[in-house]
């Protein structure tokens, strides 16, 4: 019987720019993409880079990409990066901006807004399958980089965390959504609610199961 030998995050992408003489190297990712209501959030994080990357590993056992670890680990991981991060910054791209400007200029605004807030700066940046013109850093996009880089994987569970708590602060303004279940993806039950009591204002009109129904709800 063969058996599938797990993989976790390494250090490997981050220590070869360590090398280079980079001290200070994010990476990015984002939550929430896909959803079909609620903003899209993303993180940049900077994790301590030493030779020995084993105590950095250690200290940071469990990260990996947010969408393989449960909801209470994800909470505490959450807290583990926060404490021990070199820097943590998030950003945020508003359903107006994601119906504005399109999903993936929304996703490229929430990072390069995360990117602000670090300090200190990055110095080279790690991205999930993504790339940021006009940022005058180097930069790696890497095809599944949050199940390959400790630094991404780190991210996306801090913009993971980040929107979930935005969902369910939103699921208090519209409890008949359950936004806290699905976090606004298109879900049947979200379907279904969107059907019964139509589009609120932090859905995304430029998302097609909304703007198929949009027209049934003139009111809006």
């Amino acid at each position: 019987m063969l058996t599938h030998k797990k993989h976790h995050p390494t250090l490997e992408e981050e220590m070869t720019l360590f090398e280079q003489g980079y001290s200070f190297v994010a990476g990015l990712d984002e939550a929430g993409r896909g959803c079909l209501a609620g903003p899209v959030v993303a993180s940049a994080v900077i994790l301590p880079l030493q030779e020995d990357t084993r105590d950095v590993l250690e200290l940071f056992a469990g990260v990996n990409d947010s969408k393989q670890l449960t909801m209470p680990t994800r909470e505490r991981l959450y807290d583990v990066i926060m404490q021990h991060a070199v820097a943590v910054g998030i950003g945020v791209g508003s359903v107006e901006i994601i119906d504005e400007r399109n999903i993936l200029q929304a996703t490229k605004y929430a990072m390069r807004s995360a990117l602000e807030q670090l300090s200190p700066p990055a110095q080279a940046l790690l991205l999930d399958a993504l790339l940021l013109p006009g940022i005058s850093l180097p930069q790696r996009s890497i095809i599944k980089g949050d199940a390959r880089c400790l630094s991404i994987a780190a991210a996306s569970i801090i913009a993971k965390v980040t929107r979930d708590r935005m969902m369910l602060e939103l699921h208090k303004s519209y409890p008949e959504y359950h936004f806290d279940q699905h976090k606004g993806y298109g879900t049947p039950a979200h379907l279904n609610a969107l059907r019964q009591y139509g589009a609120t204002p932090q859905h995304r009109r430029s998302f097609s199961p909304v703007r198929e129904l949009f027209g049934l709800f003139p009111e809006i």
